[in-house]
């Protein structure tokens, strides 16, 4: 009984296997570095990485350090401009940071390109190597304007601001305005135009494409516009926003070509015709009329849709003198046209 008890406890225990190293608890490399540029800052994010090199779980994280350098080659080993405590983020969670680029870097090189890698260490600070690397223009940008000012036109919201005098960096490179909209209520913002930056430090510009009753917020940028297919883009920083309400208060143009004509029958009528108002945001005309020494009175109840009007209640022996106006859709009247008279036989 001894011996068989022996045997199956032999059987029952598995052989041991082959010794296996202790991790070193490097975080896989990131992967999914991305880099934007506005004004002189570069803004850098990624997701930190929450497992090691063999696919363990991160247990005692360390800092990232934040890599630049300037030139064609990549990057053999981080050039550290910053870094990034392991408290600031959390493994797995997207991670940012946000690199000034000194003026003398723009200026020494303004068409070349910085680039950028992260790397994610240990708590005895070790890592698996650099991320992926990524780049941004090197190119200086314009202060933004200044006094930037919205006035509402009969058009629609005019535009004008202030900017610098300036000097381009190399002849390859120019500067445009880029002009910002966002209506209330929109969820983002789109661009209303651009205006090429020329010498003079004045510009205006003019949105046609307004709502009316909408309020708008405006601001104004410097773009640097490189060389390259497309031409590479570096945003400066932004203006002080203005808010403007599109409130029209101006009323359709005049109506012309008044004429009228007197058909006879039983009974008689006067024929109101003129030429057509071409405004989008037109709802109709009034037609006002009067007899020698009388004040205009308007003779439609309802709004008149076409540009053309029939006056049956004339009497035999009578003149009459005509006027007609035009209405938008807000309520806004135009003058009076000039004008014409036409006689009732007796």
């Amino acid at each position: 009984m001894i011996a068989i008890a022996a045997l199956a406890l032999l059987a029952g225990c598995g052989v041991p296997g082959a010794p296996q190293p202790p991790s070193l608890e490097l975080p896989r490399p990131v992967s999914d570095l991305s880099a934007s540029r506005k004004g002189d800052r570069a803004t850098l994010a990624w997701t930190a990485p929450q497992e090691t090199t063999d696919r363990a779980t991160i247990r005692h994280p360390g800092a990232t350090r934040i890599c630049r350098a300037t030139g064609a080659a990549p990057m053999a080993e981080c050039q550290a401009v910053g870094e990034l405590p392991a408290a600031k983020f959390a493994a797995g969670a997207p991670a940012n940071y946000v690199d000034t680029l000194p003026p003398e870097l723009q200026q020494q090189n303004p068409l070349g390109k910085a680039t950028y890698a992260v790397e994610a260490e240990n708590a005895r600070g070790r890592s698996a190597g650099l991320s992926n690397q990524v780049q941004v223009p090197l190119a200086p940008t314009l202060p933004p304007p200044d006094d930037l000012k919205a006035e509402v036109t009969a058009e629609g919201i005019a535009l004008s601001w202030k900017g610098i005098l300036h000097q381009h960096e190399a002849p390859e490179m120019r500067h445009v305005y880029r002009i910002y909209r966002r209506a209330q209520g929109a969820p983002r913002a789109t661009v209303a135009g651009e205006v090429q930056l020329h010498a003079e430090p004045a510009a205006t510009f003019l949105d046609r494409k307004v709502d009316w009753e909408r309020r708008y917020e405006y601001w104004v940028t410097v773009v640097t516009v490189l060389p390259g297919t497309p031409p590479v883009e570096v945003e400066g920083d932004d203006s002080r926003a203005v808010e403007v309400l599109a409130h029209d208060v101006f009323p359709p143009a005049v109506p012309s070509g008044l004429e009228a004509v007197y058909t006879p029958g039983a009974p008689g009528f006067i024929d109101l015709t003129w030429a057509p108002d071409t405004e989008t945001d037109l709802a109709g005309y009034d037609v006002y009329r009067h007899e020698e020494g009388a004040a205009p009175v308007k003779i439609n109840r309802e709004l008149v849709k076409a540009p053309a009007f029939r006056d049956t209640q004339v009497e035999a022996g009578h003149s009459y003198f005509y006027s007609v106006s035009a209405v938008d859709l807000r309520g806004n009247e135009s003058g009076r046209s000039m004008e014409t008279n036409e006689s009732v036989p007796k």
